[in-house]
This record gives C-alpha cells, sequence and structure tokens, in this order.
C-alpha cells in the first residue's frame, strides 16, 4: 500500500503527468489513483447547499491514497513569516487532485490514465511501461499542432494546383501525348491503305483486254 501511494503521488505530481515504472506496478497502479480521481470528479460535480460538507468529505476519503505527512506542521514557520511550501507531496498531491484534476475529468466517468509499454529493461529483464494521466498538456499540444498542420497542408495542394494549372495537369498532359501519338498512327493507317489502293486500281487499269472481251 505504501509503494502504491508513493507511485500515485509521483504521478500527479509530475510536471509531464507520466511515470515509468514496471507492468505489473503500473497495472496495480491504475485503479488505485483511479478511484481517487473519481472521488475528485465527484467533489466538483457537486450541488446545492450542502455540497461543502460533502466535498470535505470526499477530500479526507482521497486522502487515504495518499501520504499525509505530518499534519502538526504550522503553515508559518519560516523564516519572518515565510508560507512554507506544502507539509510533503502526498498533501500537494491531494491539492492538485482537487484543484485542478477534478475539473479536468469533470464530464469524463473513467478512464483516466493509459499505459504504454517499453520493452524489457537491461538487467533484471523486467517489462518497464508508462503510465500516465489522458488529456495531459503534451497530449493537448499534440492536438492543437495537428489541427495548424492540416490547413497548411491543403492551402499548400491549392497553391501547388493552382502553379500547374489543375491537380491532374501532368496526367492530362501525357492522356493527350498518348492521344496524338494514337491519331497520327491512325493517320499513317488509313495513308497506306489509300496508296495501295490506288497502286491497286492502277494496276488494274494497265493490264491489256483479254480476247473475250475484244470479241464482245
Amino acid at each position: 500500500m505504501s509503494m502504491l501511494r508513493n507511485l500515485a503521488v509521483s504521478l500527479i505530481n509530475s510536471r509531464s503527468e507520466r511515470i515509468v515504472t514496471t507492468l505489473p506496478k503500473a497495472k496495480e497502479l491504475r485503479p488505485f489513483v483511479e478511484r481517487a480521481i473519481t472521488l475528485s470528479r465527484k467533489a466538483s460535480n457537486l450541488e446545492g447547499e450542502d455540497s461543502g460538507p460533502r466535498a470535505l468529505h470526499l477530500r479526507r476519503q482521497a486522502a487515504g491514497f495518499f501520504h499525509a505527512g505530518n499534519m502538526q506542521m504550522s503553515a508559518l514557520s519560516g523564516k519572518r513569516g515565510q508560507v512554507r511550501p506544502p507539509r510533503t507531496s502526498g498533501v500537494a498531491a491531494l491539492k492538485r487532485l482537487f484543484d485542478e484534476l477534478g475539473e479536468r475529468y469533470k464530464d469524463r466517468p473513467g478512464g483516466y490514465t493509459r499505459i504504454f509499454k517499453l520493452g524489457r529493461r537491461a538487467g533484471d529483464n523486467a517489462e518497464l511501461a508508462i503510465i500516465e494521466l489522458v488529456d495531459n498538456p503534451a497530449e493537448l499540444e499534440a492536438v492543437e499542432a495537428a489541427k495548424k498542420r492540416k490547413p497548411t497542408t491543403a492551402k499548400k495542394k491549392k497553391s501547388e494546383a493552382k502553379a500547374t494549372g489543375s491537380p491532374s495537369a501532368a496526367a492530362r498532359g501525357s492522356a493527350e501525348k498518348k492521344e496524338a501519338a494514337a491519331k497520327k498512327s491512325a493517320d499513317k493507317a488509313s495513308d497506306v491503305e489509300n496508296t495501295s489502293e490506288k497502286s491497286f486500281d492502277d494496276t488494274n487499269a494497265s493490264e491489256p483486254e483479254s480476247g473475250a472481251d475484244k470479241e464482245s
């Protein structure tokens, strides 16, 4: 349980919102951390007058998924009255869970994490995996970049089509060349036929008449 708490804290506090661990640990961590995210999602969907106490109850339930740390530490115990950071990373993870992730997954009914296999680790041959939160900043940036890339490619194709006159100008040019060559060959064949018929007529006209023809 302590290992799962440490992994959950590392996953939620990670800047990239992903951690690398072994595949069995990732599979055990997935339902563990998703139950805590579900509690924060329920807290963000609360409405009514009693939403405050109910949200506090859900927050205390989710605190059991993380290491709470020293609860007796004073918030103003730094030098010259400076506010100290959260007591432990578990407290920071709980705060981020209810302040940010609950709102992000407010309309998502589950499936807050995904797992990618990385292959075997050198040394002990353990199978590694990446477990990450969905809709993380890197994923959203990739989606936005893909959306921006699609119109530019379409514009590039249109500009190329305008430059060439039509998108299939090369294909049309080759087709026209083929048609011209076929027409030329057909004309040559017709010329050959005409010359052969003419020579045949000339030979028939130059032959002497037979005796029967003379008597008739």
